[in-house]
């Protein structure tokens, strides 16, 4: 009986215990876990960082807007300025023609002659002191 024995133990699986199926079990139940923790941290942590980029991003827009109201408060206020300036300047001038008329309408009165040539002159300026008086109340409107 020099026959050689053969193991079949190499060629059949080894079955199981419960124990190790269990171990198992709990391996794929820890990782399953672990995975659940690492994906609700990076939602979370996205979820902090697109907060604060979007602060920043409305912060930055606020100062920029207030910076811009700024320049055209700036603006606004330099045109107002030059324009009480044009309006003084231009009432200056009436005022002169006024008192121009005033001069000539006290000469005319004095004169009081029918063949006088200031007549045409009076109605000139009148018609001058007209327009400048329309072009003010333009102005005027516009302010208001």
């Amino acid at each position: 009986m020099d026959t050689p024995i053969e193991t079949r133990s190499a060629e059949l699986p080894l079955p199981r215990s419960k124990s190790a199926a269990k171990s198992k079990r709990k391996t794929y139940v820890l990782l399953l876990a672990g995975w659940l923790v690492l994906i609700g941290v990076g939602v979370t942590g996205a979820k902090l960082y697109t907060d604060h980029v979007k602060a920043q991003i409305a912060q930055d827009i606020a100062s920029q807007t207030q910076k811009q109201l700024q320049s055209v408060q700036e603006d606004y206020q330099k045109q107002v300025a030059q324009l009480k300036e044009s309006v003084s300047a231009d009432m200056t001038q009436l005022q002169t023609k006024v008192d121009t008329l005033n001069e000539l309408l006290a000469f005319v009165k004095d004169s009081a002659s029918n063949k006088t040539d200031n007549s045409n002159q009076l109605y000139t300026q009148l018609g001058d002191v007209k327009k400048k008086l329309d072009e003010l109340k333009s102005n005027l409107d516009m302010l208001k």
